[in-house]
């Protein structure tokens, strides 16, 4: 759901009416993961995707019917069967069909509000048959401070199963708990961190390219450069924040912390080693740099002559940046850079690139 939670939120404000689709079960090959969610009104798909196709097509259906209805259910596809198009992913999904979103805008802003101030938390859905039809959804935003009290409506027996469940979860998961025999009750927890940031140190053709994929690639794009005539919402429309500033105070009211990522594309050799004196030791999940071998090369060794650096420290910088697919345009290249920070992201860091980049060795 994170990926569209800005979305969900702005709809329900707006009092538009919506559904929100969730994959909560699959098996085999199915095209989405639990927790992929989509985001349809009358006239279709708004936001997100539980994995397209004839899936996608049918709970597209389910989502119009029920926005007249008002009831929500859920509902499993056999993958294995194809349709008239011959698309046979394979396996089985389970999607759930939230007809009522807006019974819970009051959880869904107090995520949002406490993501804007940098807490994690996680979501609490819990599901229970109907009177007569559909199941009952009922939502509760969790957080670490707020754990330590009772889940509101539940038992204590139900409550003792979810927090025993929470102390495990970790941050991508989506978690299924039954909570009875059957699928009478059973709780979904999807734990949701604030977008990691991305601060990018240049605002010129590849900075700008790489703002780009990041806004899309969900995270927080910062862009830093000391031209304000590069640094506006019409050169980078898509940075969340942008700062003119002088390279060698680049990080003044920034901590670079372990959800940080910092790409190095200045319009020289001089701005990166500014940039990089003043990160190298930090916490950041990522560092990277543009440059040929040779530019690399020497700045390796001036950092660590001067005492600005260690072996250690430089070892974990990402130089040249990007994963090797022989780039070549500023395009590709932005490209590479960005599949470097979604594999640093998402688990065992990719190989580096193994070749000079030297007619990128600066970003102007």
């Amino acid at each position: 759901m994170r990926e569209i939670r800005h979305q969900v939120l702005e709809h329900l404000r707006s009092g538009s009416g919506i559904v929100l689709a969730t994959v909560i079960r699959k098996s085999g090959s199915a095209p989405q993961v639990p927790g992929a969610s989509a985001l349809f009104d009358s006239d279709g798909l708004v936001a997100g995707t539980i994995g397209g196709g004839l899936m996608e097509a049918e709970v597209l259906q389910i989502a119009k019917k029920a926005l007249q209805s008002g009831v929500s259910d859920r509902y499993t596809f056999d993958l294995d069967e194809g349709g008239p198009d011959g698309a046979i992913c394979g396996g089985k999904a389970t999607v759930l069909v939230d007809a009522r979103p807006l019974d819970h805008l009051n959880e869904f802003e107090r995520m949002e509000e406490d993501l804007s101030l940098k807490k994690e938390g996680c979501m609490l859905t819990i599901v229970s048959a109907g009177e007569n039809i559909g199941k009952n959804i009922r939502r509760s935003w969790l957080t670490r401070k707020g754990l330590g009290q009772p889940i509101a409506g539940l038992d204590h027996v139900t409550d003792a199963s979810i927090r025993e469940e929470l102390d495990h979860i970790s941050f991508g998961e989506f978690m299924e708990i039954p909570l009875s025999a059957g699928d009478d009750l059973i709780a979904y927890l999807e734990p949701v961190k604030p977008l990691p940031r991305l601060v990018i140190a240049g605002a010129g053709h590849v900075g700008r390219a790489v703002a780009h994929l990041g806004k899309w690639l969900q995270f927080e794009v910062t862009v830093i450069d000391d031209r304000e005539e590069y640094v506006n919402p019409r050169n980078l429309p898509d940075a969340d924040h942008l700062l003119v500033r002088n390279f060698s105070d680049i990080f003044e009211g920034i901590d670079p912390d372990g959800d940080t990522y910092v790409v190095i594309v200045t319009r020289g050799h001089g701005h990166d080693a500014d940039v990089l004196r003043k990160c190298i030791a930090s916490d950041a999940a990522y560092i990277g740099m543009i440059g040929s071998s040779r530019k690399v090369a020497h700045l390796k060794g001036e950092l660590l002559e001067r005492g600005w650096s260690t072996r250690e420290q430089w070892e974990r910088i990402h130089t040249p940046i990007g994963i090797e697919i022989n780039s070549k345009t500023v395009e590709e290249i932005a490209v590479s850079i960005a599949a470097q920070l979604v594999a640093v992201r998402n688990g065992p860091h990719s190989r580096p690139r193994g070749k000079d980049i030297s007619e990128h060795s600066s970003d102007g």
